[in-house]
């Protein structure tokens, strides 16, 4: 089930891509969801500018095993969002 909730979760784990594709689906299902749009905005904006770090993030949150790599991988989020 795609759920607004399901995508947040993915975006604080780096998965901004495939929390996109969440938000899409739920504004087509609910094409008033103003979170949804909101989502859209904040993270098309975002792809463009981390394009390809996304996707290496991602590799690294499958492979992550230590308590070090899931602090960096911690601090490597705050930044993006900030």
């Amino acid at each position: 089930m795609q759920t607004l909730t399901l995508a947040n979760i993915y975006e604080l784990q780096g998965l901004k891509e495939e929390a996109l594709e969440i938000y899409k689906e739920v504004l087509k299902k609910d094409p008033n969801n103003s979170d949804a749009k909101i989502a859209i905005r904040r993270l098309s904006g975002m792809r463009k500018k981390f394009l390809h770090v996304n996707v290496q993030m991602k590799e690294y949150f499958l492979k992550m095993d230590s308590e070090v790599e899931f602090k960096e991988f911690e601090r490597w989020l705050l930044k993006a969002w900030n």
